[in-house]
């Protein structure tokens, strides 16, 4: 199976995030202006929540099923987001890292962590 992604020696280029401004992230020089998941082959674009600035477990059914190392949340460029108490106890006991920031910082941080551990970015990309 040379050539596909089964492949086990085929090496996928991880995503990284070139540019975040307020409303506007570029990654792998496409443009998004919704909010979005980031996983290290992968862009979920559109990423709609249950409750727009609530952070809810069942917003990351797709996330939890990648297993990631760390999950990195950007809450918005005035971290208007907020993370509901259920994500923080499900992600500590099934061993993920759980990291908020604003999310400037949430960028600079997965693109610190990209390669050196299995990393998912949760970017909220207005307030």
């Amino acid at each position: 199976m040379t050539g596909t992604t089964r492949d086990p020696l085929l090496r996928i280029r991880p995503m990284r995030i070139e540019q975040f401004r307020f409303g506007e992230i570029t990654i792998d020089d496409r443009r998004y202006t919704d909010d979005l998941l980031v996983f290290g082959d992968r862009v979920r674009p559109r990423w709609w929540r249950k409750e727009g600035h609530l952070l809810q477990l069942a917003d990351l059914e797709g996330v939890l099923l990648e297993k990631p190392e760390v999950l990195i949340v950007g809450t918005g460029a005035q971290q208007c987001m907020k993370i509901a108490p259920e994500v923080v106890a499900h992600t500590r006991d099934a061993g993920i890292e759980l990291l908020e920031f604003d999310t400037r910082t949430a960028c600079q941080t997965y693109n610190h962590l990209l390669g050196k551990r299995k990393v998912v970015a949760a970017l909220h990309l207005t307030c």
